[in-house]
């Protein structure tokens, strides 16, 4: 199914709980699974480094990319906000 208008989504990715990944980012088109065409995707996610041996604890350090075209999977969305 295609969409009329270009909505501007949140999504909330099911990976390990250690990135924590979401989405930004228009949706073309999806699907009765979630799959979805998206586009001008913002990724963002927070690393957690591993402690090192001088450094009892490091901060978090959020990090996010820019992706032009994305096909996602709808087994990955855990959920999602318009």
């Amino acid at each position: 199914m295609s969409v009329k208008n270009n909505t501007q989504v949140l999504i909330f990715l099911l990976f390990s709980s250690r990135y924590n990944k979401k989405l930004l980012g228009r949706v073309r088109a999806f699907d009765q699974h979630y799959n979805m065409v998206l586009e001008n995707v913002r990724e963002m996610w927070t690393e957690h480094p591993k402690a090192d041996k001088v450094k009892k604890k490091s901060l978090p350090v959020n990090k996010d990319r820019f992706i032009s075209k994305m096909f996602l999977r709808g087994d990955s969305v855990v959920s999602f906000t318009v």
